[in-house]
């Protein structure tokens, strides 16, 4: 799931230090929770940004997001062709056309719209990444 694509894209979301420590300490799911936290992020501050009326920000906020989310997209294996993968590829491909649209438009409830798509998928990732670190620490154990 890791690849060159999905770094370089985590360097572009993460530009604190101590982020990209944690980045790069990550296993591949936790890396992908750390995509969703910070899609969701920048959706909120793209939101507070249209509501002070700072469009300059909320393009580069909106543009954060979508390249987040593109960054899931590539990272996805397509050839196993399971359809968790093909669903979320379709899934990540409305969400950024959605992006698109609500920064053409300032659209506060298409952005709560992608927001809650991501909250929603967001605990499945989590949940995922808990059993396989503690799987994980239990096989070290030994």
């Amino acid at each position: 799931m890791l690849n060159s694509k999905m770094l370089k894209q985590f360097n572009k979301a993460y530009e604190d230090d101590a982020l990209k420590a944690a980045v790069y300490g990550a296993s591949p799911v936790g890396l992908v929770v750390l995509l969703y936290e910070g899609a969701i992020k920048a959706i909120n501050q793209a939101t507070y940004a249209i509501d002070s009326q700072r469009f300059d920000e909320k393009a580069r906020l909106v543009s954060k997001a979508i390249d987040i989310i593109d960054g899931l997209r590539e990272s996805l294996d397509l050839q196993q062709g399971s359809d968790a993968a093909i669903n979320l590829n379709d899934l990540y491909i409305y969400m950024k056309q959605r992006l698109s649209i609500a920064n053409l438009k300032n659209d506060l409830e298409i952005l709560a719209e992608v927001r809650r798509l991501l909250e929603t998928i967001l605990p499945a990732w989590q949940e995922l990444n808990r059993s396989s670190m503690s799987t994980s620490t239990a096989s070290n154990a030994y």
